[in-house]
């Protein structure tokens, strides 16, 4: 695992630098709390641990019409969380 260090507005770039396959950046550090902003294509997954754990422990879920098991909704960031 790679731990590191990042403060508020600083990015890691996953992937080849020239052609990233995605962007983590922090958003914002309140108290306890950290905002982590993933700029990944669509066609990558991105869940908290939480939803995998719910998709991998009902695995039998009917699939969505892409083809995905679908826990919960997003919704968007002007509506906080």
């Amino acid at each position: 695992m790679l731990v590191i260090t990042r403060r508020e507005g600083e990015e890691v770039v996953i992937g080849d630098p020239s052609s990233p396959m995605g962007v983590v950046r922090i958003v914002a550090i309140k108290g306890d709390r950290v905002r982590v902003a993933f700029d990944f294509p669509r066609t990558v997954e991105v869940h908290r641990r939480e939803v995998a754990d719910q998709i991998l422990a009902n695995g039998n879920q009917q699939p969505d019409a892409d083809g995905r098991n679908v826990i919960g909704t997003i919704r968007p960031a002007n509506e906080g969380g």
